[in-house]
């Protein structure tokens, strides 16, 4: 049984109250229902609860359904919101125009009830899954958060290298959903940090050798936390929390990987991660500039550094500014 308050709300516009009637019988069991006679009353009941999908009346006098298409897609806090035209208008020009203008689906007037539930049931389930998509993608950078906040008492950090990885992936040629993808599992390169104790990693001055080979746990502590994973975001986390302290000169660790052998979203996290915790402060140093902090990775190029991710660096380094400046320490 679902609870009538767990059941998504539709909000249908529609001038014709016998339409609004015929869409209760058809939709009323399955879903909580807002009902507009006008474009205008839409809007203001949009102002007092959003709906999760709306299905529009396109010819309506004084508001016709394009035009409240439009103000729902201007407006940021309904933009989101799904709309589905149901129409009598048969024109393929107007069947275009609405999906130009943002509709996800289009129902043609006088309308089946079965092709009405199974539309709505999957447009649904679309606004779920991307509901889970983006609330699994926010527990990630919030886990990420967490173990930043250890280091550096912010999260700054992680939102500017995550960025920075994004730009270095386009400009290597990754797709967008790979670099968007490298963008969201960025954050967790450093959970590991979890599990390492506070004296060592705020310690203020440089660190004995067995604590700095007690901070370097941090990347298998990573690496277990985000083991056996099935979600992609979590698998490219794992990588990305295994290689981001490897060098291109296989004298990194943990395990010493050498060129090629680091993943290639390992090697733009290594670039991402070290050119800001450069220009940086932390506890235990000042920030570099960014002149410094540029000459000193280039010339860790073909050592610490892939080459070509140092070249692109450099390259883009105007858009990484310009992301540096946007996400300053608060």
């Amino acid at each position: 049984m679902i609870f009538a308050t767990h059941r998504p709300r539709v909000l249908i516009v529609d001038d014709e109250p016998a339409n609004l009637k015929v869409m209760r019988e058809i939709l009323g069991n399955q879903y909580r229902l807002s009902f507009a006679k006008s474009g205008e009353a839409a809007l203001t009941l949009l102002e007092k609860e959003l709906p999760k999908l709306i299905l529009l009346d396109i010819m309506m006098p004084h508001m016709n359904g394009f035009e409240v298409c439009e103000h729902v897609k201007r407006n940021p806090k309904t933009a989101h919101i799904p709309i589905i035209f149901v129409t009598a208008l048969g024109d393929e020009s107007d069947e275009y125009k609405g999906f130009e203008l943002g509709a996800v689906d289009y129902i043609t007037k006088p309308i089946s009830p079965a092709i009405v539930r199974a539309r709505v049931k999957t447009h649904l389930s679309l606004v779920q899954a991307e509901q889970l998509k983006q609330a699994h993608i926010d527990l990630v950078q919030r886990l990420g958060r967490a173990a930043e906040y250890k280091d550096t008492d912010t999260g700054e950090h992680i939102v500017r290298m995550s960025q920075y990885s994004k730009v270095l992936a386009l400009g290597i040629g990754m797709s967008e959903n790979q670099a968007e993808l490298l963008h969201q599992a960025a954050p967790m390169h450093d959970v590991g940090k979890i599990g390492i104790p506070d004296a060592i990693l705020l310690k203020p001055g440089k660190l004995s050798e067995q604590e700095f080979e007690h901070m370097k746990e941090h990347a298998l502590i990573g690496a277990k936390i985000l083991a056996n994973s099935s979600s992609p975001l979590l698998q490219l986390a794992h990588t990305l929390a295994i290689e981001h302290h490897e060098k291109w000169d296989g004298t990194g660790y943990p395990y010493g990987l050498k060129g090629d052998e680091i993943s290639i979203e390992g090697r733009i996290v290594a670039v991402a991660d070290v050119f800001d915790a450069l220009t940086s402060k932390r506890p235990y140093k000042d920030a570099w500039s960014v002149e410094k902090a540029v000459a000193h990775m280039k010339k860790q190029a073909g050592s610490h550094f892939d080459p070509a991710i140092i070249d692109l660096l450099v390259n883009k380094l105007d858009e990484i500014l310009n992301i540096k400046q946007s996400n300053q320490e608060r």
